[in-house]
């Protein structure tokens, strides 16, 4: 008996939700490995979007996740929260794997995106200039798009910018 896969052909119906996920996360769950022991963490973030598409953050030093993204910059990202009725694995949510790049303070860019990230996070204005804060942007290599009960697909980086 021949094996179907799960796996649906990648459409623009499936990168139009994908879209509409990251660009509506205000917050999301993101995976990192301990450097010390190699185990998965996963913490809440804040979330934006740079003006391409990909996720950005703000992350403080003194967070177990900064250091764990600077030991090694492989994460993943999951937005997508349950509606209020129904079974909450009938909701869609996306998971992008990606390779977090820190923003220099004085880099090139760095007050545009900063101004981006405000313009959707407002209330980070209370703490983004504290030196121990870094905008981070997560560069996506690869993501998983559950769009409700057997709809999955998997999306390229090319997928989920912003066309």
């Amino acid at each position: 008996m021949a094996e179907t896969s799960p796996i649906r052909p990648t459409d623009d119906e499936a990168r139009a939700l994908a879209r509409r996920l990251l660009d509506g996360a205000r917050f999301g769950a993101l995976g990192v490995r301990d450097p010390e022991t190699g185990a998965p963490v996963v913490t809440r973030i804040a979330v934006a979007t740079t003006p391409d598409g990909a996720p950005l953050t703000l992350i403080s030093d003194l967070s177990q996740h900064t250091r764990a993204l600077r030991a090694d910059p492989a994460c993943s990202l999951l937005v997508g929260e349950p509606g209020p009725k129904g079974d909450p694995l009938t909701h869609p949510r996306l998971t992008i794997q990606a390779h977090a790049a820190f923003i220099d303070r004085r880099g090139p860019g760095q007050a545009a995106l900063r101004a981006h990230y405000l313009a959707q996070q407002p209330k980070a204005k209370l703490y983004i200039d504290f030196g121990d804060f870094s905008l981070v942007r997560l560069m996506p290599t690869g993501a998983y798009l559950n769009g409700g009960f057997g709809k999955a697909f998997v999306l390229t980086p090319e997928d989920l910018a912003k066309g």
